[in-house]
């Protein structure tokens, strides 16, 4: 730590050790003072940042950590900026939290600040799915909301997502303002506190079933889970908030066989079972899948802590058991709405689906298939709702759409990635394909023989710290200034900046707009339809290199070669790129 940064960091722990602060904090930063330089400097060298997706953070003492302090001065400029946009209206928000240490104490100190300033409050009596946040915006017609969660990240971390009146993450120009109103809260004397508790009403079993009944109207195929009720579902919750919700929505679609993993329904936010609860990683999911199995599973789903993300399994008919990834989730499910809606008679021209930058271009295929047209948006839901609420005026009618990162939304009351519905219509499906005499893994493979075989690989690259947000940056910039000009073998023909905003055609030199928001990702598109796609995580300490690769499948047959050459193909673009 140099002179300037030390100086820094002493001289605003040192206001916290003087200020208004509970004792029990002011204990975390006098041991930091006293025994660990480089976790006090990590505490106190910057303040935690309100970005476009709110706060997330490593839990702590500290202006960059997570705590009732942080939470508070968030929570005051964002009360400040809705009693300005709303002036003389009843303000009403709507909070959520999901199993996390912290999670309920950090909601209700939310709530009370909100309160404070005079707002309607509805706070849920216990945890819930961030969908049903969404959901509850809209329904109650509230101006805003918050969710405490910090999604799939490790035990350590803890977040807060606010949310605008269509129950969608803060897209421009709200988020920009916001975080201005946020950066002049400069002390925790400018938060309200401590007033209108008759303002909090709280939110129960009644509000869920509302949120239910809902999703039931979701269903495609009635009459295949009619056929198939006692289809064998195995269901992790993964100690947190789908643990309730999920399995009601599995019995409101008329499902009565599933069982949930024990050890992973105990609430726990240090998710004792798991190393990290992202079930992207097939490790966190071990303990589901050897239920799946003694069980004899036709499918096998799980939630993060917060129930936004899904991770389905299955059977491959060969005795093992497949791990989806995101990207497989996507098509699988785009493909039984849009043809589940296309048999039941209910596609007009006006429909559409959406996905994002870096999810496979077989969401795209599929859509073209059935004559529905598609939008790409850069990653996160919040750019997905803002086109679902873009083509609302038109009469155009949302279908669904995801993200390869494990998140998918199947309809338009709810204005982020639903684990809920979406578990419902993916156990649905399951048992569709089996009326058709197929398995879901059989529906699969049928697909990629009809719209080619794509297959996709994700690395993860973890810098942590201040240090690593600087090595992250160098990373980007390499990239930009030196990019690829061959990957295994196949010249890179365009090179497409969002940052810039700008798209490269390598031969000519002719540039063109891209046509979609700004935002820190390159993609280099080759000869052979390779896609590489690297974005710096906006909520994780990691830089994502995405791989998307694609050829022909001539029968099922040659399911195993074709998938084995992809897969080889991927590995060597990782060894080209220095990853492995």
């Amino acid at each position: 730590m140099n002179e300037q940064l030390e100086q820094l960091v002493t001289e605003k722990a040192t206001k916290w050790l003087e200020g208004n602060y509970d004792e029990q904090t002011k204990q975390q930063v006098r041991k930091l003072m006293e025994s660990d330089p480089a976790g006090l400097s990590d505490a106190f060298y910057k303040d935690l940042e309100f970005g476009t997706a709110g706060l997330r953070g490593v839990m702590g003492a500290g202006t960059n950590r997570m705590n009732i302090y942080t939470v508070g001065m968030a929570t005051q400029g964002l009360a400040n900026y809705l009693s300005a946009c709303f002036a003389g209206r009843q303000i009403k928000v709507a909070i959520a939290h999901d199993s996390r240490n912290n999670s309920r104490l950090f909601a209700e100190h939310t709530a009370d600040i909100f309160a404070s300033n005079g707002f309607k409050v509805y706070l849920f009596d216990d945890l819930r799915p961030t969908p049903e946040l969404s959901f509850a915006i809209r329904e109650l017609g509230c101006q805003s909301g918050v969710v405490i969660t910090a999604s799939h990240n490790p035990k350590e971390y803890n977040g807060y997502k606010a949310y605008w009146s269509d129950g969608a993450q803060i897209t421009s120009p709200h988020d920009a303002n916001i975080i201005a109103e946020v950066n002049r809260i400069t002390d925790i004397a400018q938060i309200k506190t401590g007033a209108n508790k008759e303002n909090i009403e709280i939110l129960g079993k009644e509000f869920d079933e509302i949120y239910l009944d809902r999703i039931k109207t979701l269903s495609l195929s009635p009459e295949a889970v009619r056929q198939f009720p006692d289809m064998k579902i195995v269901y992790s919750p993964m100690h947190g908030a789908g643990v309730d919700l999920v399995p009601r929505a599995l019995a409101k679609f008329g499902f009565n066989n599933v069982s949930m993993v024990p050890e992973q329904s105990v609430l726990d936010g240090d998710f004792p079972t798991v190393v990290s609860p992202n079930p992207e990683e097939r490790a966190t999911m071990q303990m589901a899948i050897d239920q799946g199995v003694r069980e004899n599973a036709d499918i096998i789903v799980a939630t993060d802590p917060d129930a936004d993300r899904l991770a389905v399994a299955m059977p491959d008919g060969q005795g093992n058991i497949v791990l989806l990834n995101g990207n497989q989730t996507c098509v699988l499910l785009t493909y039984y709405l849009c043809r589940r809606w296309k048999e039941n008679g209910m596609l007009d021209g006006n429909q559409f689906i959406v996905k994002t930058i870096v999810t496979t271009e077989m969401m795209a295929r599929v859509a073209e298939g059935f004559g529905i047209d598609y939008y790409n948006c850069l990653t996160g839901f919040k750019h997905i709702a803002a086109i679902i609420r873009e083509n609302e005026p038109r009469g155009r009618k949302y279908i669904g759409g995801g993200e390869e990162s494990f998140g998918y939304l199947p309809e338009d009351f709810v204005r982020d990635k639903d684990a809920v519905s979406s578990i419902a219509l993916f156990c649905e499906c399951t048992a569709w394909a089996k009326s058709l005499g197929m398995s879901l893994y059989d529906l699969l493979k049928q697909m990629y023989v009809e719209y080619g075989f794509y297959k996709e690989g994700l690395v993860n690259v973890v810098r942590k710290g201040r240090e690593g947000a600087e090595e992250i940056k160098r990373m980007m910039t390499g990239y930009r200034n030196s990019p690829p000009r061959e990957i295994c073998g196949s010249a890179v023909v365009t090179v497409k900046d969002y940052l810039s905003g700008e798209s490269l055609d390598v031969a000519s030199g002719e540039r063109t707009p891209l046509g979609i928001e700004s935002s820190d990702v390159l993609q280099f598109l080759t000869a052979d339809g390779t896609i590489i796609s690297v974005r710096p995580s906006g909520t994780e300490p990691k830089i994502k290199f995405y791989f998307g690769v694609c050829a022909p499948l001539g029968s099922v047959e040659e399911f195993d070669a074709v998938n084995a050459e992809l897969d080889a193909k991927i590995e060597r673009m990782k060894r080209e790129l220095d990853l492995i």
